[in-house]
């Protein structure tokens, strides 16, 4: 079989065995297109050597992209990490390839974490109209954000009935179709109350795009859900009207949660849990903004001792 094919065969069971998302699948189709764009329809498994490698990672590193810009390296990471799946894929099906464990991933600067402190998050609590339904709305939005570190895809995800507001806690499917608890502070849940009550409708969405261009029909279950973009376009008019000037993005609400609670003295494996990270490399992008945090602990708890 050419590994056109098999990679077809390999996005499929992605996504019906192994459980993984379709937006994952979809960004695994992106990356392995360009394994058969550089090799050729026709290429077989055996002809992916370590020569090869070495050619196809030399051509990600001078590709262009129809809007003319080239890969990072995170990117190239991406799909050289799909690449050594679908070569796992292969050797556990027993056809001749390259072995997996022959692919190295290039280093990566630590990314830069932007966060909000706790006024900053205030400043623009204090900036949302309450009332009506859409201020409401969007207060529920930014206290659920900063209180439980939701990913954006996992909020606009939520219905109705799966946040008891209560116990204020649920479980969530996050990346990977994994599970994990969500905590939510008693702030956030009163502000979830207030925008509920104010509903009119049925619908099972928690969270609702109430544009006047959205039908109105009752009867589809993503019908007037709000989309990541929107949720950006809340964020992004809040920032404005606080008078923030840093980048910030909904997922910037979670790192300010995630930083907040460092803050506060929680232990990193606890925060790798309320995140959902499967790794905790992945949350120690986290320590070195909390740094400051650790000079201050220092300087209170470490005592001085004099040399005589």
């Amino acid at each position: 079989m050419f590994v056109s094919d098999l990679i077809i065969e390999y996005l499929q069971s992605l996504e019906i065995e192994s459980g993984r998302s379709r937006y994952t699948t979809r960004n695994y189709e992106l990356y392995l297109s360009r394994v058969t764009e550089f090799g050729g329809e026709e290429m077989k498994p055996a002809e992916i050597t370590p020569e090869w490698l070495r050619q196809y990672r030399l051509w990600l590193n001078r590709y262009v992209t129809e809007r003319k810009k080239g890969l990072s390296v995170a990117t190239q990471n991406y799909h050289l990490v799909a690449l050594r799946g679908f070569l796992k894929y292969l050797l556990k099906r027993g056809i001749k390839s390259m072995d997996p464990v022959l692919i190295d991933l290039p280093k990566t600067h630590r990314p830069q974490v932007t966060f909000l402190h706790v006024d900053e998050i205030d400043r623009m609590l204090s900036e949302v109209p309450l009332d009506n339904e859409a201020g409401l709305r969007d207060r529920a939005i930014l206290e659920l954000l900063f209180s439980s570190g939701l990913r954006v895809s996992e909020l606009i995800n939520l219905d109705r009935q799966h946040v008891n507001l209560e116990r204020r806690e649920f479980m969530v499917r996050g990346k990977g179709q994994k599970d994990r608890p969500v905590f939510i502070s008693e702030q956030a849940a009163d502000a979830l109350r207030d925008y509920l009550a104010e509903r009119r409708d049925k619908l099972p969405a928690l969270f609702l795009n109430n544009s006047r261009n959205r039908p109105e029909a009752e009867n589809k279950k993503d019908d007037r859900r709000l989309t990541s973009r929107s949720v950006q376009r809340i964020v992004d008019k809040y920032v404005r009207l606080a008078g923030i000037t840093k980048h910030v993005t909904p997922h910037t609400l979670r790192h300010s949660f995630a930083t907040d609670l460092l803050m506060n003295g929680a232990d990193l494996r606890s925060v790798q849990s309320m995140l959902g990270h499967s790794n905790i490399s992945t949350t120690q992008i986290y320590t070195h903004v909390t740094d400051p945090h650790l000079r201050e602990v220092h300087e209170r708890f470490h005592s001085d001792t004099e040399i005589k």
